[in-house]
């Protein structure tokens, strides 16, 4: 089971101090468990892993097998932000990472992404790959409206009702959306897609264990249910009111060293599947504390490859950073170092040694550096890379968060910030109704 390490943080901490924090990760634990805090009404996420029923998974792998048996081997699912970033995260933590080079992936269902951007070169080279599948897709999004999916959504319908007919397509097209209102739901109703519900009471940057994730993972072809297990138990794990509650001490000790001045927490693996943890876990924080003038500001690399470009920074920039560090205790693979007569390199002392040794040791060595450096180091830790320890990640993420934006003073469940591009990018493309702001931007940008 997930594991936290704060011992990383001790030559930067007092005890009494954390043990202060910890009271104040308490109390705020207390009005996330007694649902009396701000944002109270999106809270639907923190009992999903045991409320999920069992008729969800198997609508989804219904959808599964008969796009499987229509010879479906592109599924694209639209979303962007928290409707896409977890299925993402899992995704690419699960697959093979060569898995579209290997001969024997050719007849399996891929799961790509669209509408997480606005790019007309991401966007047409997308629609060169349809054209060489057979396709499908999923279109995640409450209202409908939100205009990067919206817009990819648009090309995406059109072209398979071109290539298949209304009918056909119809079939093929997959709504994950609210269950009353929107223009999603009035789009599905009137054109017969099958249908799954974002609940009102789940926010999309919490929704990886709703439809939003379970029916990308499921089409990808990896186990749900264990990853629910993973999640159940992380949730009954975080539910005890205890200084020992990994997710209050997580929140604690992130919250005094933002007090210390650690304005910037780094989220690191040294795996490179664990590349989009860091994405989604970068907005699930970003977006619940980065408020009210408030926030730790989240960023993510991948060791060691980003030791090679952001290293001289993290060891001796600013000293404003604290670390994450993501650690996975074993290899889903084994492969040793082998042996070359010449030694040009002066590598033969590592001959024999497991890759993930070296790994291993580069982890350790690069988190006692940092610590020498003046970084804190916070560690998470997980037996190995699959569904049941993602799973534990996803929920455990999620409930030290609800702590710690309580413990901040913010209300973890909104974002009034992001609507203020979206009326400015509205207003520069001539939506109506946003005239008088156009004629303002366009003065500024003169």
């Amino acid at each position: 089971m997930l594991k936290v390490n704060l011992g990383g943080c001790s030559p930067f901490v007092k005890d009494a101090d954390y043990k202060k924090y910890v009271e104040k990760a308490l109390a705020a634990f207390d009005v996330l468990e007694s649902e009396t805090g701000a944002g109270n009404d999106f809270l639907g996420w923190k009992h999903l892993p045991t409320n999920t029923p069992e008729s969800l998974i198997t609508d989804c792998e219904a959808i599964r097998d008969a796009w499987k048996a229509k010879g479906v081997n592109l599924v694209i699912v639209i979303g962007i932000g928290g409707s896409y970033l977890g299925a993402k995260c899992a995704v690419e933590a699960l697959s093979h990472s060569f898995a579209r080079q290997l001969a024997s992936a050719k007849d399996s269902m891929e799961v790509v992404f669209a509408g997480q951007n606005l790019s007309e070169e991401y966007i047409s080279e997308l629609m060169d790959l349809a054209k060489e599948r057979n396709i499908a897709a999923v279109v995640i999004s409450k209202s409908g409206t939100t205009t990067e999916p919206a817009v990819a959504f648009r090309q995406i319908k059109n072209y398979m009702e071109e290539k298949y007919g209304k009918a056909e397509a119809a079939e093929r097209i997959v709504a994950v959306t609210d269950a009353r209102k929107g223009a999603l739901k009035s789009l599905s109703t009137q054109e017969g897609y099958k249908t799954f519900v974002i609940e009102d009471n789940v926010g999309g940057r919490f929704s990886v264990l709703t439809p939003v994730g379970i029916l990308p993972i499921v089409l990808a072809g990896f186990d749900i249910r264990m990853m629910l297990k993973g999640a159940a138990e992380m949730e009954e794990t975080s539910a005890r009111r205890s200084a020992d509650n990994p997710a209050v001490q997580y929140a604690a000790m992130r919250n005094l060293l933002y007090d210390q001045g650690k304005k910037i927490e780094i989220l690191v693996s040294y795996n490179p599947k664990l590349q989009y943890l860091g994405e989604w876990w970068k907005q699930l924080y970003g977006e619940s504390e980065g408020k009210d003038g408030k926030g730790i500001f989240p960023a993510s690399v991948n060791f060691t490859t980003d030791l090679h470009s952001m290293g001289q920074y993290i060891q001796d920039g600013e000293r404003i950073l604290m670390e994450t560090v993501v650690s996975v205790e074993s290899s889903n693979r084994s492969m040793t170092i082998v042996n070359d007569p010449q030694n040009l390199d002066g590598l033969n002392f590592l001959s024999g040694k497991q890759f993930e040794h070296c790994n291993a040791m580069a982890e350790l060595g690069t988190r006692l550096a940092h610590m020498d450096g003046g970084v804190p180091q916070l560690q998470v830790s997980v037996e190995r890379i699959n569904e049941y320890n993602l799973g534990a990640l996803f929920y455990f993420f999620e409930k030290a968060c609800g702590i710690s934006a309580y413990i901040l003073g913010v209300n973890p469940f909104n974002q009034p910030g992001v609507e203020a591009y979206k009326k400015n990018m509205f207003a520069l493309l001539g939506k109506p109704g946003y005239e008088a702001q156009a004629e303002e931007l366009k003065k500024r940008l003169k």
